[in-house]
């Protein structure tokens, strides 16, 4: 069954209704989906590993898929795993692993906005931080379920080393990487203005462990915005005099060559 087959019937299925903005914000937007392919391309060659962590709904596995990249994805919202088997049923290259991403193995309680699953959250803060906040009026996180964990060591021992990990984990970031223990060759991490304090402590624990450039890509605008790679304190002023209507973006880290 072609893909457009497979969201056509997940766009229907009354069971996924929480869905449907995320399948068709995230799916069928060529020219969205060329840009994503061109910025990852920067990272991601064929043959590859990618993670994945914090899925959703599976638009950044079908980019890595494009960049002929093998792919670990984590989603541990059981609605949204099942639209990734769904999607990526038959792909020997895409593995999912339904679990959170934290700082040690274990179970967390994962905080569900039943109407906006795209904010679910592990963090307690970014809940208390979304509440009052200009942009995030009528966000509710109205039930939460025990999740597993596991942490970025635990996958690259029993994956590999990736080329490439995208995370995505609305204000738990930070606590994804606190449970990576070696630099990698590239990762990104999504950071919220409502949170510009999530954002440093990534920075501080980045630059702690790697020598990494850095870049940033606003919203869902797939272009890096400063066109060369910088230090930690350079993208950490570069978010802190961003609007508070900017809402949300990545930052893009890349290890750097030492000279010498």
């Amino acid at each position: 069954m072609a893909l457009a087959d497979r969201l056509a019937g997940l766009k229907s299925d009354p069971s996924l209704a929480n869905l449907r903005r995320s399948l068709a914000v995230y799916y069928g937007d060529a020219p969205r989906d060329a840009a994503m392919d061109a910025l990852y391309a920067q990272f991601v060659r064929a043959g590859d590993l990618a993670f994945d962590i914090g899925s959703h709904v599976g638009d950044r596995i079908g980019a890595f898929r494009r960049c002929d990249a093998r792919v670990i994805a984590l989603e541990p919202q059981p609605d949204c795993a099942r639209v990734i088997r769904a999607l990526y049923q038959g792909d020997d290259h895409v593995t999912l692993v339904e679990s959170a991403c934290g700082p040690k193995p274990g179970r967390l309680e994962l905080h569900i906005n039943s109407a906006n699953p795209t904010v679910t959250t592990a963090s307690s803060d970014f809940v208390k931080a979304a509440d009052g906040a200009g942009g995030w009026e009528g966000q509710r996180w109205d039930r939460s379920i025990d999740v597993p964990v596991t942490t970025l060591d635990a996958l690259i021992a029993a994956h590999g080393r990736p080329a490439f990990v995208k995370i995505d984990v609305e204000g738990f970031e930070a606590d994804v990487l606190a449970g990576l223990s070696l630099p990698l060759p590239a990762l990104s991490f999504e950071f919220t203005t409502i949170q510009r304090d999530v954002a440093a402590r990534c920075l501080e624990l980045l630059a702690a462990s790697g020598t990494y450039g850095f870049d940033v890509a606003l919203g869902e605008s797939q272009k890096l915005e400063l066109g060369r790679w910088v230090g930690a304190a350079e993208v950490r002023a570069f978010i802190e005099q961003l609007p508070h209507e900017a809402n949300s973006g990545d930052v893009y880290a890349k290890q750097m060559a030492v000279a010498g």
